[in-house]
């Protein structure tokens, strides 16, 4: 790994902290294309390189998820009930979801991850906020009948999850925006969990893996991108209570627009530096 990488990752993490505690989202979207594109030009086959960008995601995110959490938690934002039965429910997901991941070509992994993204985001573009008066749902059927999906998802591409639970929270469960980030975020620490176990066991053993890996997350990587975005996630939560939602909810939208169409190769293609 040379110097640029090392700047890469940590520069990467400021951003994925920031955006972490702001949005929900545990910034898998961001760290997955920014790390394929390290692997790769360290000489990683396609393969490898997703898979590793993966778990390797799955373990920072943790970390940040709790940092996010925290700070949410101590403004009241996070509904604990919910956080936790959709956490268990989409860990053993989010396991199932990486075991399926480590069989799947990594080009149509990197493909699936794109569209994903920019689906979510369409549905966000074209569906409205629940109003004010509007009560969450708090069917406990409800919420393990998303987060198995939810995990299953998280697992497979390597995010948190708060780039499809946020929009399932804002747009079926029905939480306002603040409380579907906060309660995203504490999700996330058990969602991330099951998601990283997933990649290390089905990473074990495969030859070719860069040092300091083990299985599919690569600790080297893990520590450039924890140690700048654990802070920044503190940033990021503080941030997001002095927004309205509705600004909120466009900022996670841009980002969602952007990484999706890098990762579906629409700006290689048009041939822009982007």
């Amino acid at each position: 790994m040379t110097t640029i990488h090392i700047i890469t990752l940590l520069g990467t993490g400021i951003g994925v902290g920031f955006a972490s505690g702001l949005l929900g989202v545990g910034g898998g979207f961001i760290m997955g294309p920014v790390q394929y594109l390290v692997y790769t030009n360290m000489g990683l086959p396609i393969d490898l390189a997703i898979r590793m960008a993966f778990g390797t995601n799955l373990l920072v995110i943790l970390l940040v998820a709790i940092s996010g959490a925290w700070r949410h938690n101590r403004n009241r934002a996070v509904w604990w009930r919910a956080a936790i039965v959709m956490g268990v429910f989409s860990l053993a997901g989010s396991y199932i979801g990486a075991t399926i991941a480590a069989h799947i070509p990594g080009e149509a992994l990197k493909m699936v991850f794109g569209a994903i993204i920019m689906i979510s985001s369409v549905r966000m573009v074209t569906s409205q906020l629940p109003s004010v008066e509007e009560q969450p749902r708090g069917n406990p059927w409800l919420w393990i009948a998303w987060a198995i999906p939810i995990g299953i998802l998280t697992g497979l591409i390597g995010v948190g999850g708060g780039i499809v639970a946020v929009p399932v929270m804002t747009l079926v469960l029905r939480f306002k925006m603040h409380n579907a980030i906060a309660t995203s975020l504490a999700m996330m620490i058990l969602t991330s969990t099951g998601g990283a176990i997933g990649y290390i066991v089905n990473g074990l053993g495969v030859p070719g893996l860069p040092a300091y890996s083990t299985g599919y997350v690569n600790l080297q990587s893990w520590l450039f991108l924890a140690v700048t975005s654990i802070g920044m996630a503190q940033v990021g939560a503080i941030t997001a209570h002095h927004l309205p939602a509705r600004q909120l909810r466009y900022i996670f939208i841009a980002m969602m627009f952007y990484m999706g169409l890098k990762m579906l190769g629409l700006f290689d293609w048009l041939g822009w530096p982007i």
